[in-house]
């Protein structure tokens, strides 16, 4: 594996790749800290030393958004919405185009990709605006910042997060906003063209990633400090390594496992040549949904809450079906019911047995045993759904970790030190790791280097070919190493003089 990343750099196209992929990273994370123009600093400051770094992070719908915008929810950074947006319209497209026959053709279509992706980014611009919109009327909301960062409203009260809230400060902080959101898609699809990778999850990784440093210090904060009191905490803290180790590879593997169904090719002779007569797997993946059931079911159940929120509406019963939500078994119950139900529905839409099952009969393929045509899909389905069950299974166990870590160590709801044992981010984690590596390992074999395995080589790692755009040239290289430096000697100096 070491040769494996010394090869890297022996390759130009790779190692440009790479380094353009950084520097993207690097940008992304510099806007994350730049604060929307017209909010108070100071407030944020004063938080962060008095509330922000005790793990006191709200419920787990609060910090699931502050884990996907990489802290630019709680800096009121012009990347507050993160590339969420742009996710939750690809999803609703998605949907559409399986359910909708008119798109389900469209994309089949010479150019029919294109004009869905055009759309899926208008969509995500109303979405953004409407986000935007509340998250502006967020921010001169005492009591709905204190659902985002818990403590803030009493520095609220004696000094004001945004001093002049007039109706330019509005206009102005929601079409920043917007515009952040909208940079962080171009930057995501410069990175899939001239990078390595998909650039709309590596933002989403790299801003998961940004709260770990933080979350193992106070994880070694939590079980370190007393330990005279109770000496079984640095126990605890070893068992959590040693079980954090446990849960990542259970997820490689599941994410990793497929059932492979054979496909034998029947022989064709046509003119002087003779085709098929070999036999292929067809790999059905345990986890067919991905990470897409989770993201979809915390949305839908954080949507009436945050509104509830954001509209000012107060009450007895708003509290209550906030904390039942927000922090109680209603949340978990939801959300068990909701993944089961999602996993399913999006099997049926995106895997269509009849349609492979015609595929195969045309191109002359059979599965062994079993005929062709409708018995095949039947069969196709068949075995579709009882992989299924447990990948839906996989995924409930991976949203009730979180909760189950921080009921057995006594830790808070809504901690950054559970949010790497389980739930969207450990799955994000893992599958964009794997995407990377399978990517590189493909230029590197092509080009006869080894892999990453001596022995084997990973499981997929065709499933996406290299980017077929261009390179970044080594002059714009250049450039935003230049720009990536004077930003960072700059922000150095603030923070020095600071």
């Amino acid at each position: 594996m070491i040769s494996a990343f010394v090869n890297i750099w022996r390759v130009s196209e790779l190692r440009d790749r790479i380094l353009f992929t950084l520097f993207m990273v690097i940008i992304v994370r510099l806007g994350v800290h730049i604060t929307i123009p017209g909010v108070d600093s100071t407030v944020l400051d004063n938080w962060a030393k008095n509330y922000g770094n005790n793990g006191q992070q709200g419920n787990p719908l609060t910090a699931m958004l502050t884990v996907f915008s990489g802290g630019a929810l709680q800096q009121a950074g012009i990347f507050a919405l993160g590339i969420m947006p742009y996710i939750s319209a690809s999803i609703m497209i998605q949907l559409m185009t399986a359910v909708v026959p008119k798109l389900s053709k469209l994309s089949r279509e010479d150019g029919g990709r294109q004009k869905i992706s055009q759309w899926t980014r208008y969509l995500a611009l109303g979405i953004a605006s409407v986000q935007g919109f509340f998250l502006v009327r967020t921010l001169t909301n005492a009591n709905a910042m204190d659902g985002i960062m818990p403590g803030i409203g009493k520095f609220m009260e004696t000094t004001p997060l945004v001093p002049n809230q007039d109706f330019g400060w509005y206009a102005i902080s929601l079409l920043i906003i917007v515009c952040g959101t909208m940079l962080l898609m171009w930057i995501g699809d410069q990175m899939t063209e001239r990078g390595i990778g998909n650039g709309t999850s590596i933002i989403i990784m790299v801003n998961i990633i940004s709260s770990l440093p933080g979350a193992l210090i106070l994880t070694w904060k939590t079980f370190t400090q007393g330990a005279d009191k109770n000496p079984f905490d640095p126990l605890k803290l070893v068992f959590m390594i040693a079980f954090l180790v446990f849960v990542i590879a259970a997820v490689i593997a599941i994410t990793q496992g497929t059932r492979k169904i054979l496909v034998q090719y029947a022989k064709r002779v046509v003119g002087k040549k003779q085709f098929g007569g070999q036999s292929q797997h067809m790999p059905l993946k345990v986890n067919y949904a991905g990470v897409m059931p989770i993201i979809f079911v915390s949305a839908i159940i954080s949507l009436p809450v945050m509104l509830l929120q954001q509209s000012g509406i107060r009450g007895k019963w708003v509290d209550t079906l906030a904390n039942a939500v927000g922090q109680g078994w209603l949340y978990y119950v939801l959300g068990a019911l909701g993944i089961f139900f999602f996993s399913y529905f999006w099997v049926s839409t995106m895997f269509q047995p009849s349609q492979i099952a015609e595929d195969l009969k045309r191109n002359g393929g059979y599965i062994p045993g079993v005929r062709p045509g409708q018995p095949t899909a039947s069969f196709l389905d068949y075995t579709m759904t009882r992989l299924t069950f447990a990948g839906a299974i996989f995924l409930t166990i991976i949203f009730f970790l979180p909760y189950g870590v921080s009921a057995m160590m006594k830790l808070p709801q809504g901690s950054p030190i559970i949010q790497f044992f389980g739930g969207t981010s450990l799955l994000i984690l893992v599958g964009v790791v794997l995407d990377v590596m399978r990517q590189v390992e493909t230029q590197l074999l092509q080009r006869h280097y080894d892999g990453f395995l001596r022995k084997g080589k990973l499981k997929g790692r065709y499933d996406r070919l290299a980017q077929s755009g261009n390179t970044a040239s080594s002059t714009l290289l250049v450039y935003l190493g230049i720009i990536v430096s004077i930003l960072g000697i700059a922000g150095a100096i603030v923070w020095f003089a600071n």
